[in-house]
């Protein structure tokens, strides 16, 4: 399960479609802590750049991305995998926050909550349609947003 994570460009296959998910780092990307990684994505009518680093690398129990770069003022995702009844639990952790005071908490009220929501049932979907493993699971995730609102 880990090796699916390990590759990049499998990112783009756990992405909705609607996302417009693109990784501009030239291939191979070999992951390791310190990795740094270029997307662009689409949200709504706008095109985003957002860059993210793997800050901590432990095979094969986790590991966690933190944005450098991108819509977020802060954006944290820690990815668990743990064995246990003959499969694999896979968790997500995700703490953020959106930048511009009030007006990013209208925005969240209002859209980011649910993207994220919708974002991440597209993501365990696809894992288990694409892994089709026999015990995967995956435990909803915990989207956290930080911010004071």
């Amino acid at each position: 399960m880990f090796a699916f994570f390990s590759e990049a460009v499998n990112l783009q296959k756990l992405t909705p479609p609607w996302m417009r998910f693109e990784i501009l780092t030239p291939p191979p990307i070999r992951m390791a802590a310190g990795t740094k990684i270029a997307y662009r994505i689409g949200w709504r009518f706008v095109r985003l750049r957002w860059l993210s680093e793997i800050v901590e690398w432990d095979p094969p129990q986790q590991f966690v991305d933190v944005q450098l770069r991108g819509p977020y003022a802060l954006w944290h995702h820690t990815h668990s995998f743990i064995e246990e009844r003959g499969g694999t639990r896979i968790t997500d952790i995700v703490r953020y926050r959106l930048p511009w005071g009030i007006i990013g908490s209208a925005v969240h009220r209002f859209t980011v909550a649910r993207d994220l929501d919708t974002i991440f049932d597209y993501r365990a979907t696809q894992i288990a349609t694409l892994l089709d493993v026999n015990g995967a699971d995956t435990a909803a995730p915990t989207i956290a947003d930080a911010s004071d609102h």
